[in-house]
């Protein structure tokens, strides 16, 4: 449509760089020589959204498909290593893409001209290298967070990072600062759900220190233990590459050992212990999630993995029962996954093998896919009975009540409201 018009227009960016890696575009993004009232004008039978009209963006949905298309421009000074204090509308498709952070992000392609590719980025994809457009330190200087992107481009497409632009991101690593929690957080995750988050944390955790100062105790700091042959960045880095790529799976293995640094003590046999590191580790990472802005749910699971990876329980209905009654079914697997990942991070010969874990699963599923009572919930009486046999609410129900769910799970009631009523009037509990 805008060809039609008599314009110029590619897409850009993002939508060519992973068609040219053989990956469906999630978004797609177009750039024009069209003026944003050409632009509109163009459209103006279709639905369009101003996303950032004055910075040349607009949103045309097509099909019901937003498709962003912007006016070819160069960024001028920036003030606040974050935003161009003016954008001006440029002349051609060259000027648009020298402003663009990385060489595999500044490729055009339209019908007409096929694939357009002025800074090497078609060799870099090919290579598997992320390098920035033009001079690396002006780059990061122009916005701080394409220092998070180059992170996050090279470990989620498994690319090393070019010697120039990775010697830039160390150089610059305290502009992070002028970015905002968000921002950072929203890269972080991308970054540590991606292939190569493990060897990135290990050759960038100066660099994520920036923002995550505690990481920075966790870098050559030695066990000391016989089952481990890592220091904590390492074995940190050890339990993120043996786990799925899950948000809240790779944030607790990110988070799980933080406060392993503060809890460090060693005996006269001089092996290393870090008792109570689990709690404080769930303590340090809810205020590190909360610095970054998380939200309350990602925060209270990563916690709660945090907090219980250390726990050990026996294969056994009644044990698997309380640890069920403590985190809930869901977040039971997860912190199995959490464990195995953590075997995996320690010497070989002192690693669960995953069927010991896979017991654990199969004796939780019984119970779940039962319906056997394992917390308050599923308890056959409630708060509301209580106070229908005369007592009112407070510290001493809640006593009663966690007395007969732990007769129900220990096997010496069973879960029936008039035999549960029963055993309360008896006045035992």
């Amino acid at each position: 449509m805008l060809e039609s018009a008599g314009f110029e227009a590619y897409a850009v960016g993002g939508c060519v760089r992973d068609s040219l890696l053989g990956k469906v575009p999630t978004d797609y993004d177009v750039t024009s020589s069209a003026a944003p009232d050409e632009m509109k004008a163009v459209f103006k039978n279709e639905h369009v959204i101003e996303t950032g009209i004055k910075h040349g963006t607009l949103t045309v949905l097509i099909n019901k498909n937003p498709i962003e298309i912007t006016t070819f421009r160069v960024d001028k000074e920036y003030l606040d290593n974050r935003h161009p204090s003016k954008v001006e509308f440029a002349r051609s498709l060259k000027e648009d893409l020298a402003r663009r952070d990385f060489t595999v992000n500044a490729l055009a392609y339209s019908q007409k001209t096929g694939i357009i590719d002025l800074f090497g980025g078609a060799f870099d994809l090919e290579k598997g290298i992320i390098r920035c457009v033009g001079d690396s330190e002006k780059r990061f200087d122009e916005d701080a967070l394409r220092i998070m992107r180059g992170l996050r481009f090279a470990s989620v497409l498994g690319f090393e990072i070019e010697e120039k632009t990775s010697a830039a991101i160390k150089e610059k690593r305290e502009l992070l600062k002028n970015v905002s929690a968000e921002r950072l957080s929203s890269e972080l995750i991308k970054l540590l759900c991606g292939k190569n988050a493990a060897k990135i944390l290990l050759e960038y955790s100066d660099v994520l220190s920036v923002f995550i100062p505690e990481l920075s105790a966790l870098k050559g700091f030695e066990q000391h233990h016989f089952r481990h042959d890592k220091d904590v960045l390492g074995h940190t880095a050890a339990v993120i590459d043996n786990i799925p790529p899950k948000p809240v799976l790779r944030l607790a293995a990110f988070f799980h050992d933080i406060a392993k640094p503060d809890s460090f003590s060693i005996d006269e046999s001089k092996t290393g212990h870090f008792y109570g590191h689990a709690p404080l580790g769930a303590e340090k990472a809810e205020a590190i999630l909360s610095r970054l802005r998380f939200d309350n749910e990602t925060k209270k699971a990563v916690c709660e993995l945090i907090r219980h990876h250390e726990d050990r329980f026996e294969p056994s209905p009644k044990a698997i029962k309380r640890v069920l009654g403590k985190i809930g079914p869901s977040l039971y697997d997860d912190l199995l996954t959490l464990m195995y990942a953590d075997d995996l991070g320690k010497k070989p010969e002192y690693q669960n093998p995953k069927s010991f874990y896979d017991e654990y699963r199969l004796i939780a599923k019984k119970i779940v896919e039962e319906g056997e009572c394992f917390s308050l919930k599923k308890l056959a009486v409630g708060g509301s009975d209580l106070i229908s046999l005369g007592i009112s609410p407070g510290p001493e129900m809640g006593r009663i009540l966690n007395a007969l769910l732990e007769k129900v799970i220990n096997g010496e009631l069973s879960n029936e409201k008039e035999k549960l009523i029963e055993e309360i009037k008896k006045g035992c509990l």
